[in-house]
């Protein structure tokens, strides 16, 4: 990425925002192909949700993630590059694309602020290959044509605009400021208004009772020793009469799990894949690496006594541990592989969220030099949290007793910048909109010890 001085073409002044982009398109005859302008431009408070739902199109791409607890939300909208990809080297396929999308960006304006830039987002599915006429591709990445954020109290808008060898630099660069004007003083006159509850028919999806039988037959699996365990999945498809509202249900997540990570991916043909995920997959600032070990589940209690209660059993229960254990066993072993260093464990420790508590084990360790955040996704995914250990055992046998094609249920999504900075989070807690239909999907670790009954109470929580 080429980064041009700020004090070259003053984004305050229309005739050099016109300027920097007949820069680019200088560059692009002088290449020969398409360069991506990339204006960053500090603002005014701004809600990111908001923002998204204001603008918010069914045919196009965009991107949404938010920790309301630690004040973190970034959305993107449109894309003015995009790639899907499959087979098992999507990882290193989309780190490939971004590199080489990443050659033809020129950028300027308030860099230096926290999320400022252009970034890039992205979705794996849960497995490198999905079912015909899947929403979502294996993976799915793209450059967002617009983009805002909130970090650390402060607030970045970004536009990306590609220019063409026979670009118009003023008629862009008038689209650019009319877009930056809009975000500086953001009127929320135009978001969509609350959902309101509908009666919605719900179904299991495969019918009654499967769930059970295909638990006793895993746990048959892991006396015979397929497997130390595996992580099993339900879906409801619900139908209501009206389009379900994706970003609206979003608000309500967020408002209701501000612990958790709320997320939006769209494919750009009316479908949304969100949730709020407890479970972060990793996160790289610099050579920094953070991720977690989160298995080992109990529900919360109605008054303090209990919910202590609740809690310390938990912590004791020894199917709960043996569970946590196998999870946080295999994160290790894979960060060693990738040879990382000062690597740290702290204790497991309850997480505790509205309606259940989980087992938590916080890792951190230092990248070796080089090494790419879609490198440590492409080792870490699937963790045991959501396939199972071993994973070359257990996922075979999660297609064959599963009655759904996950999609990106269990995968991961997530944002990374020019730098090779970015943070992804677990896909589960999720559902898939798709006009009036929505399919909810809730997953269980099965190891020995697992009883059937409890564990599809679990995915009930």
């Amino acid at each position: 990425m080429l980064r041009v001085p700020e004090e070259r073409f003053p984004r305050q002044d229309p005739a050099a925002l016109a300027g920097f982009i007949e820069f680019c398109r200088a560059e692009a005859r002088r290449d020969g192909q398409p360069r991506i302008g990339s204006i960053s431009l500090a603002v005014e408070h701004i809600d990111p949700l908001a923002v998204l739902q204001s603008i918010y199109e069914p045919h196009e791409l965009h991107f949404y993630l938010e920790k309301p607890a630690e004040g973190e939300a970034i959305a993107g909208a449109d894309a003015v590059e995009s790639a899907t990809l499959a087979g098992p080297g999507r990882f290193a396929a989309v780190r490939d694309w971004a590199a080489e999308t990443r050659g033809r960006l020129i950028a300027i304006g308030d860099l230096d602020a926290p999320r400022a830039g252009p970034h890039f987002f992205a979705g794996f599915a849960f497995a490198d290959e999905t079912a015909e006429g899947a929403a979502f591709a294996p993976a799915t990445v793209f450059l967002p044509r617009w983009q805002v954020a909130a970090s650390q109290g402060r607030y970045v808008a970004v536009a990306n605009v590609r220019v063409t060898p026979d670009a118009d630099p003023v008629a862009l660069a008038r689209r650019v400021q009319a877009a930056h004007a809009k975000f500086s003083a953001f009127p929320y006159d135009s978001a969509a208004a609350r959902v309101t509850a509908e009666s919605a028919l719900i179904t299991e999806t495969g019918g009654a009772g499967w769930f059970e039988a295909a638990v006793a037959e895993a746990l048959a699996r892991i006396r015979a020793g397929a497997y130390r365990k595996i992580v099993l999945a339900r879906a409801l498809d619900l139908k209501q009469p009206s389009p379900f509202l994706p970003l609206d249900a979003l608000n309500l997540l967020r408002e209701k799990y501000p612990a958790c990570y709320g997320f939006s991916l769209a494919n750009g043909r009316g479908q949304s894949f969100i949730g709020a995920t407890p479970e972060r997959l990793a996160r790289v600032r610099g050579r920094e690496l953070l991720t977690e070990a989160l298995a080992g589940s109990a529900p919360r209690g109605t008054s303090a006594t209990e919910d202590a209660r609740l809690g310390r059993a938990l912590l004791g229960r020894a199917k709960e541990a043996h569970e946590h254990e196998v999870v946080l066993e295999a994160i290790v072993r894979r960060l060693k592989r990738l040879g990382v260093e000062n690597l740290t464990v702290e204790k497991a420790r309850l997480l505790l969220l509205p309606n259940v508590q989980h087992l938590w084990s916080p890792v951190s360790a230092q990248l070796p030099a080089g090494m790419h955040l879609l490198d440590v996704l492409a080792m870490l995914h699937p963790t045991p949290a959501v396939g199972g250990q071993p994973r070359e055992a257990a996922r075979p046998d999660i297609a064959r007793l599963e009655r759904f094609d996950r999609g990106l249920y269990a995968g991961t999504v997530g944002w990374f910048d020019q730098a090779g900075d970015g943070e992804f989070v677990v896909a589960i807690r999720s559902a898939l909109m798709d006009g009036t239909q929505a399919r909810l999907f809730a997953g269980a670790g099965i190891v020995e010890g697992s009883v059937p009954a409890e564990e599809k109470a679990e995915t009930d929580l």
